[in-house]
């Protein structure tokens, strides 16, 4: 049985909750850098610090547009989302030297609703290899109707127990917190979009998807 609906202001305090929380480390790191170069006479220690903001800004920026898209208003003036963007934002937050993304997606304007849905599954799918690996992303069916299927595979993928039931929208708003919100989210867009969404092992790898 699906959960209750949950109160509009809840989902917003939650999902805010869910992006500050990680930002913080970045946003952080950044303070500390400029403490040490504020605080440090040392070169190397500077050019250490140096290096520890610009990639701390870049992973700051990298997350901010991400998640722009993903839980935000972004492009609210129109209903649709340029999956060309989208998948580049993709790249920019999940893929590093670890973890790469085979996109079969096909460049098109897509329903707004549907882009947010397709990067809330590709974040279920990275957190299910946390040591990285591969991620491939491929359309079902086509069209307005267009779903997705995301697999995973990596050292120790795996599902944590408490995703497939949000993202399949069977958990009450009381137990929700900042850490589950994402997923049960998820299952909102899915449901916006007339579709289903499902996150199972298939075999090592995790299959993520919304058809």
């Amino acid at each position: 049985m699906s959960g209750s609906p949950i109160e509009a202001l809840d989902l917003a305090a939650l999902l805010c909750s869910r992006v500050c929380h990680d930002l913080i480390s970045p946003v952080g790191a950044i303070v500390n850098g400029l403490e040490v170069l504020a605080e440090d006479k040392d070169e190397e220690t500077r050019e250490f610090a140096l290096e520890l903001i610009k990639k701390s800004a870049n992973t700051a920026s990298a997350k901010l547009q991400f998640c722009r898209i993903a839980f935000g208003a972004a492009g609210s003036a129109g209903s649709q989302i340029d999956t060309g963007d989208a998948e580049k934002i993709s790249r920019g937050f999940l893929e590093d030297d670890k973890t790469k993304i085979a996109w079969n997606i096909p460049r098109v304007l897509m329903a707004k609703n549907r882009v947010k849905l397709l990067l809330n599954l590709l974040l279920i799918a990275s957190q299910a290899i946390p040591r990285g690996g591969q991620i491939t992303v491929d359309p079902v069916g086509e069209g307005d109707t267009i779903g997705f299927r995301i697999h995973a595979t990596g050292t120790n993928a795996k599902v944590l127990a408490t995703v497939p039931p949000l993202l399949a929208g069977e958990t009450g708003p009381d137990s929700l917190d900042a850490h589950r919100i994402q997923p049960f989210y998820a299952h909102l867009l899915a449901q916006a979009c007339a579709l289903k969404a499902s996150v199972v092992m298939d075999g090592e790898a995790v299959v993520v998807s919304a058809q």
